[in-house]
């Protein structure tokens, strides 16, 4: 069946489908990007009443970028939001009481246009590079580190690296001015069903250096004293989050529905997305993964030095949100 068919199909039968809501427990409200994937496991949440089951109403709180949504966390305006635990460290230096829970083990990938000369990390010598964010993203840092002990290559002066937000930097490729580009998973995946190759992803970079599987490199962060005024809400929230995983997981037809919130321009791009999701979905969070955290901790902390870490020597007590599964 064409997806055109599939999405009408899909739309017409959704609201038959999403179950009578009614205003339960607290309300817990989450900080959304608009076609970030965040906005896709609350959608599911409340479509499939997930929030309700648990006691709880999610509320979701669509903000302009990533930076809003750390702004809106710390003003109050919102109860919680999604970024990584190496900000959760810092803040917590800083006396904030942020913790974490994880969302996702993805992150990106080195990505060439299908003409490209390069075709492995060592040809992008002498080359014009890409990399979403700033010089002090862990992407960045992990492949230069992967770069420098492997090839003995040092990505800052063996390239041209320029540094931006992903959709700027895909137009660049798109128009010839970048050899490869280092992006974060959602955009690596829209330029794989593009035609992009995929070099290597900062997961298999990581494994390279030592770094065991299934850490989380994003979460959901929140409050400590808030979560610990409302214990319940967050058990129950973490609940509903990994039932909508194990929809997301399973059901090609969830993801049809969720189409056009994912941004996707056509199936190929909404399959990428899918495959890319599904191999980001923490099966695991324990004493394991948060040991390899610390790993990952050392290693940007050796990499990046105080300007990433400040004056942490560890992931401070508290950083993590102490629940496992």
């Amino acid at each position: 069946m064409p997806i055109a068919r599939r999405m009408l199909l899909a739309t017409a039968l959704a609201p038959l489908a999403r179950p009578v809501r009614a205003a339960t427990g607290p309300t817990i409200r989450l900080g959304t990007l608009r076609f970030g994937t965040v906005s896709w496991e609350a959608d599911v949440i409340r479509t499939h009443g997930l929030d309700s089951a648990e006691g709880f109403t999610l509320e979701p709180v669509q903000l302009a970028a990533a930076q809003a949504a750390q702004v809106a966390l710390q003003s109050g305006s919102v109860d919680m939001v999604v970024s990584d635990w190496l900000f959760v460290a810092r803040q917590r230096a800083s006396l904030a009481d942020w913790s974490f829970v994880p969302f996702s083990n993805a992150v990106g990938a080195l990505i060439a246009p299908p003409d490209s000369p390069v075709r492995e990390v060592a040809d992008l010598a002498g080359r014009r590079l890409g990399v979403a964010g700033s010089p002090l993203d862990k992407s960045w840092l992990i492949l230069r580190a992967y770069a420098a002990r492997r090839l003995g290559l040092d990505l800052r002066s063996a390239t041209s690296p320029s540094f931006g937000p992903p959709p700027m930097l895909a137009e660049q490729m798109g128009q010839g001015r970048l050899d490869a580009l280092l992006t974060f998973w959602p955009q690596a995946a829209k330029a794989e069903a593009a035609g992009a190759r995929r070099i290597i992803s900062v997961e298999e970079a990581a494994s390279y250096l030592g770094l065991p599987p299934g850490v989380p490199y994003i979460g959901y962060v929140f409050s400590e004293a808030w979560a610990g005024r409302s214990r319940d809400a967050i058990a129950g929230f973490i609940r509903a989050v990994r039932a909508a995983r194990g929809i997301l997981a399973s059901s090609d037809a969830e993801w049809l529905r969720l189409h056009p919130l994912t941004g996707a321009v056509d199936e190929a791009e909404l399959i990428r997305l899918r495959d890319w999701y599904r191999q980001g979905i923490p099966v695991h969070w324990g004493e394991a993964e948060r040991e390899g955290a610390a790993s990952l901790f050392h290693l940007m902390a050796e990499i990046g030095g105080p300007e990433l870490v400040g004056p942490l020597t560890q992931i401070p007590p508290g950083s993590f949100w102490p629940i496992s599964w």
